[in-house]
């Protein structure tokens, strides 16, 4: 490849320009994503800071010291015990100023509820919430308060340090910092630190129908882990402007922008924040959560070790001015003020907010009705534009050029996307092994990045032979001059009509488009007035049109390079889809998110910098190093020990009777796309222990049926080309005496004329780690003694009748009692697994076969079949 002429040797300077600039800003956005520039305080640090180090060794006791925080495990009892002592001594040691108050419930209650787009009931008994409140002595009880909500409860096989024992630590060390540091609340402050978050939300709305402070709370923040560390972002906010305002005011570190809340329903998984916000409650509130490090999320890597260092002393700085501005602020209302209905008219009429913040360093905040304003400006200016274009009779003429510059900005940005998918799926077609880049996410920018670069300049070679629809005898313009024009405004229309269409779609992320515009503007004058001293088609003229746009690009690359790389961690547990198209949708995905990024990055410079780039030589380059990418990433194996795949390990029992056991098998899923067949190739111990040979294929394997995973409705969902095989049935039978099973109750009441009710009783046998049991009901079901009798929306299993599905929780020492209720005399069927995380010796001698860069979640599912 050469470059002879002088236009290409400019353009490669220009690249390399460019490279340069980005290559900064990207080392910029991985220190301040990173938290490197927050500096934690350790265990000496003064009484009136909050300390890291201080709250790491609660983290360390809770993750470790302790063994399982899990529901059905003893380390969630002493995990309460902890948090209540420690509470205790903070009691002891306060000043005579404040008045704190600590109580201890066990909360039991039975709703509907709609998750990850599936409906279900759950019914709970005796989980444990501790609650403290911290208020002057001349506080009242019925004052608003302040809550602050975390969950010290952790999901199955994973020890919780990131995922909730950071949050509960924060809350612990915050409480302390309260108390030692002498600062009395001028409105009361309740720390939840509830005991029943993963098993879908069950102690918030424990504390919400139950708890005598619940009327209290005029305001909420709940604190939550997606990752061990990073950006404490601002996921949700609302119901109004209101919550978003006070964080813009006090947040020391801001890490928020309104673009969250656009992206987080699609997200698979939910927060207390609904039960306090949405459905149990008005309650204006923050939804704060650590985001990176989502390799870790819900792993047994979930570890003390892998918490990002400053995170949590971002993190904890940030709440402790949050509690202070909302206790003082006039807004925190409750239902006992006698001007709640007034105030809550006003506040909750202001809209949610547009805000984001500049590299954590400051946060931009304005209103609804403001953006409203600012989001139509870029439209307006786009449409008058043409008409101040000199005579009146080329106006039409400019607003025609405009238009194809539009059009081929649009092109490009779509080419941006629609070649990096292309190049994704021709790597795959030679390669059966997907998601190299999941333990190596550089490798996705060098393979996509390159792609997309030139997908967005191929437009730009065709738009040279755009014919202009303005005579330049005319105008007295140049045709450089002309095209630099239409190329120019056509790619700030394109960002406005983006603009404009975030505004009347009434999302909150336009500020990202709007932004945008609003630095094309000064970039375009500057350039103006470049050119009449360097002229047209001057480098240096090209330089005054880049150095306006520096802000904005550092943020696109700040955003979008974060948005990236939260994606490509969560990959590994987005589920698998069936083969042989789901081998594909990984990368296709994370190929696609690239092209929107680097379009959204590069972009706002192609109408002045496209005419440099947009030349055979450099595309050549460009797709020179796609290929380079694309083929060094296949020398590179997907998971390492800190980026593992996950794996579900399930010993199925089904049982019948209290102690007789039909069948066991050992089943297995991935949550990505590479397949089990991925696994047992690198796996070969695992292997052999499961006697699969060389000739294994889908085709001849065992296939598990949804319905043999419904102890884990309805995450199951996120499953396919699940696989069994046959196992022992002797150890389970040494283990336990009993097996949970279901029996009719007091036959009697069960009426033969009209609506038949059923009363039953769910033994759990001798079951002694009892996560969850599952309760799949087929038939004319009309009602029962769930959820105040009211039935959730049906469910279905592949392809099977209409089922009502409830879930189960608390201690597995008492019998579970109820009845169920059908419209006619045809029977009931009721399915029942039960989760049990104890498991026989040969399972632990299986799964320790795993390798190190493999996560196993492994538990023993009991199924057993009624009818009724």
């Amino acid at each position: 490849m050469a470059f002879g002429s002088s236009e290409d040797v400019s353009a490669i300077k220009l690249l390399l320009l460019l490279a340069v600039m980005y290559g900064l800003v990207s080392a910029l956005t991985y220190s301040v994503v990173h938290l490197k520039f927050v500096n934690p305080l350790g265990n000496d640090a003064p009484l009136d800071r909050f300390s890291e180090g201080r709250t790491i060794q609660h983290v360390r006791i809770l993750s470790q010291e302790i063994d399982g925080r899990q529901e059905g495990r003893p380390g969630l009892k002493k995990a309460a015990e902890y948090i209540k002592g420690q509470l205790e001594v903070l009691k002891e040691r306060a000043s005579s100023n404040v008045r704190i108050e600590i109580d201890e419930t066990t909360v039991s209650g039975s709703f509907n509820m709609l998750f990850l787009g599936h409906n279900i009931a759950l019914g709970y008994r005796n989980h444990t919430n501790i609650i403290m409140r911290i208020s002057s002595l001349v506080s009242k009880e019925t004052d608003p308060s302040v809550l602050v909500n975390g969950h010290f409860d952790s999901p199955l096989g994973s020890p919780g340090a990131g995922d909730c024992g950071s949050c509960v630590a924060s809350m612990l060390e915050i409480a302390r910092l309260i108390v030692d540091s002498g600062w009395v609340p001028h409105r009361p402050v309740i720390f939840l630190f509830n005991g029943a978050e993963e098993l879908f939300m069950l102690g918030s709305h424990g504390f919400m129908k139950t708890h005598k402070w619940r009327d209290t709370i005029g305001a909420f923040i709940n604190v939550e882990a997606s990752g061990t560390g990073g950006p404490d972002l601002v996921c949700q906010s609302g119901p109004s402007s209101w919550p978003s305002n006070v964080y813009a005011e006090a947040a020391i570190y801001p890490m928020a922008n309104s673009a969250a809340a656009d992206v987080f329903p699609v997200i698979p998984g939910d927060t207390d924040y609904r039960i306090f916000s949405q459905d149990y409650g008005n309650i204006p509130g923050l939804d704060i959560i650590f985001l990176l490090g989502g390799y870790f999320y819900h792993t047994s890597s979930d570890t003390v070790e892998r918490l990002l260092p400053g995170s949590i002393q971002a993190r904890g700085e940030n709440l402790f001015s949050i509690i202070k501005t909302f206790t003082n602020s006039s807004k925190l209302q409750n239902t006992y003020q006698t001007n709640y209905s007034e105030v809550t008219a006003i506040t909750f009429n202001d809209e949610r907010a547009v805000f984001f913040d500049y590299f954590s360093w400051f946060m931009i905040f304005y209103s609804r009705r403001v953006a409203k304003i600012l989001h139509s400006i870029p439209i307006f200016l786009f449409l008058v534009f043409p008409f101040t274009h000199g005579r009146s009779h080329s106006w039409s003429a400019a607003l025609c050029n405009f238009t194809k510059g539009i059009f081929i900005h649009t092109v490009g940005i779509i080419s941006a996307v629609v070649v990096p998918v292309v190049f994704s799926i021709l790597r795959l077609v030679l390669s059966s092994q997907t998601m190299n880049w999941f333990a190596h996410p550089y490798l996705a920018f060098l393979m996509f990045v390159p792609c997309a670069l030139t997908g967005l300049l191929i437009p730009r070679i065709i738009w040279r032979r755009f014919p202009l629809s303005q005579d330049v005898s005319i105008v007295k313009t140049s045709e450089e001059a002309l095209s630099d024009e239409a190329s120019f405004w056509g790619g700030f229309g394109f960002y406005a009509i983006l603009t404009m269409a975030y505004l009347v779609a009434g999302l909150s992320g336009g500020f990202v488009t709007f932004f945008v515009c609003a630095s094309m503007l000064p970039a375009w004058i500057s350039f103006c007035l470049a050119v009449k001293f360097f002229g047209q088609r001057s480098l240096r003229s090209t330089m005054f049109y880049i150095l306006p746009l520096v802000p904005c690009l550092a943020y696109s690359v700040y955003f979008g390079g974060f948005l990236v790389q939260f994606l490509i961690e969560k990959m590994g547990m987005m589920g698998s889809l069936p083969l042989p198209y789901g081998h594909y949708v990984p990368d296709i995905i994370v190929a696609a998110l690239i092209g929107i990024v680097t379009g959204w990055c590069t972009g706002p410079l192609m109408p002045i910098c496209g005419h440099w780039l947009a030349r055979s030589s450099i595309l050549q380059f460009l797709l020179q190093l796609s290929v380079f990418g694309l083929a060094l990433s296949s020398q590179f194996f997907p998971y390492t020990t800190s980026a593992p795949k996950r794996i579900v390990f399930q010993h199925t029992f089904h049982t019948a009777g209290p102690s007789q056991i039909l069948e066991s098998t050992y089943d297995f899923s991935v949550t990505d796309s590479n397949s089990l067949l991925f696994l047992f190739k690198h796996s070969p111990e695992v292997a052999k222990e499961l006697n699969v040979t060389s000739e294994f294929s889908f085709e001849s394997a065992s296939k598990s049926k949804r319905n043999d995973w419904m102890a884990i409705f309805p995450v199951s969902f996120l499953f396919s080309n699940s696989l069994k095989f046959p196992a022992q049935k002797d150890d389970i039978l040494k283990q336990y005496e009993y097996f949970p099973e279901l029996s009719i109750q007091n036959p009697s009441l069960n009426s033969e004329k009209g609506p038949r009710r059923v009363h039953l009783e769910l033994s759990l046998g001798s079951l002694q780690e009892v996560w969850v049991a599952v309760l799949n009901i087929t038939g004319p079901l009309s009602s029962w003694s769930f959820a105040d009798n009211l039935l959730p929306g049906t469910e279905t299993f592949g392809g099977g009748p209409q089922s009502y599905i409830c879930r189960l929780s608390g201690p597995s020492d008492g019998n579970w009692t109820f009845w169920l209720e059908a419209n006619s005399s045809e029977a009931l069927r009721v399915d029942v697994a039960v989760l049990d995380q104890k498991l026989v010796d040969p399972m632990k001698r299986l799964k320790d076969l795993f390798p190190d860069w493999v996560d196993v979640t492994a538990y023993s599912s009991f199924m057993s079949s009624y009818i009724l």
